[in-house]
């Protein structure tokens, strides 16, 4: 079992202490790896390693049996991209991260720079806005997410805020804007460019040299990575290079017309953006269509609130009818993923479905559908994650 951690504070620490416990975790990792993809039907390609939708971009999934561990390591981390990962060798010593906008004094760093400020390492779950788009009952547009586009890890890097204050930020600015120097795809060569409120920029907004206690990968955004603790992956630009300081949220493709949740027909722009992450849980094992013999059979998953703390996961056998809380396992930090377990004592053969349920401490409980939208974001439906297996 990981090792139990928990050092947050509540705040960002402009000197925050190294976290032993977290770093036991990260050498915890035993995983084995296999590049080798082939394809199979309907053009979604397998590995040993991650379920591939498509390559180029690259987008590819992590299977359920990797993210039973409170930490998913680097080769397993699943993929999410607009554009082209960069194929060229960086060289860090040119490399440089531009701060300006609506400030009073544009700022410049270079990596070494970066090195040398006071390091946080923090843990926290990364989940893809459209994770678990296939299991809606109606079809949402967008890759075919199952459950795989969420893992856990520990980033290490510093505090977007102790960058941004060097500024003197002007008092009208409420936005700031991420670029990377990844390559646009398609004819329209739209750079991904996304913004966040302010307020989030200066609270936990983390800037990624780290992931998982190694350089942080070239696939997951070396040399940089904006990491908006708690919130989407669309959120969280890779290959950083350009931060702009803004008056109003940044206006392009990527900010106006996906990552909003709207119905059908409904203008997207009017729509509501994807922020923080749904409070959800998955079931992780057993593999669905299973089948076992009469006995006890362990059920494994994990839930995740965003911002919020999960307080707690109930498991229900007889389709929402009773609930039974489960047992946590492992670490316990802000922002990333609880590890769960509950034991189910079948005494008769015949077919079972399994429901979990995350409540956060707020209260909030997971919904028992999701809501329905156009491209399926934040899928977070009880019913939707439930799996069914046979008992012989």
């Amino acid at each position: 079992m990981l090792p139990y951690c928990r050092t947050w504070s509540g705040q960002p620490k402009s000197q925050f202490e190294n976290n032993s416990c977290l770093k036991r975790a990260i050498q915890s990792i035993s995983i084995s790896f296999s590049p080798h993809i082939w394809l199979i039907n309907g053009g979604i390609q397998m590995s040993e390693s991650k379920r591939v939708m498509s390559e180029k971009p690259l987008n590819a999934e992590t299977p359920k049996r990797y993210l039973t561990s409170w930490i998913t390591a680097n080769k397993v981390f699943f993929d999410r991209n607009q554009g082209e990962i960069p194929d060229k060798e960086i060289d860090l010593s040119e490399w440089r991260l531009s701060i300006g906008g609506n400030v009073q004094t544009p700022l410049i760093y270079d990596y070494e720079t970066l090195l040398r400020m006071p390091k946080a390492i923090v843990a926290n779950t990364l989940e893809c806005s459209g994770n678990s788009r296939s299991l809606l009952a109606q079809k949402a547009s967008g890759n075919p997410w199952t459950v795989g586009g969420v893992g856990n890890a520990v980033w290490g890097g510093v505090w977007l805020k102790d960058l941004l204050e060097k500024t003197e930020i002007k008092a009208d600015t409420h936005h700031v804007a991420f670029e990377g120097f990844d390559k646009p795809l398609g004819k329209a060569q739209i750079k991904f460019v996304r913004s966040i409120p302010m307020a989030k920029a200066l609270s936990t907004t983390l800037l990624a040299y780290e992931m998982n206690g190694e350089p942080l990968p070239l696939r997951h955004g070396f040399p940089l990575r904006a990491l908006a603790l708690g919130w989407t992956g669309a959120n969280c630009v890779k290959w950083l290079s350009t931060i702009t300081l803004m008056r109003e949220p940044y206006q392009g493709f990527f900010m106006d017309n996906v990552y909003r949740i709207f119905a059908k027909g409904q203008d997207p722009k009017t729509g509501v953006p994807v922020t923080e992450i749904s409070l959800k849980s998955i079931i992780t094992q057993p593999e669905g269509d299973a089948v076992f013999p009469v006995g006890d059979i362990t059920i494994l998953g994990a839930a995740y609130a965003g911002e919020s703390t999960v307080a707690k996961v109930d498991i229900s056998t007889d389709n929402g009818a009773t609930w039974q809380t489960a047992t946590f396992l492992g670490p316990d930090e802000p922002f990333a993923w609880r590890q769960w377990q509950y034991v189910f004592s079948v005494s008769q053969p015949g077919s079972y479905t399994v429901l979990s349920r995350a409540t956060d401490t707020n209260g909030k409980e997971q919904p028992m559908q999701a809501t329905w939208n156009t491209h399926g974001y934040g899928n977070n439906g009880v019913t939707e994650h439930g799996i069914s297996f046979q008992v012989r």
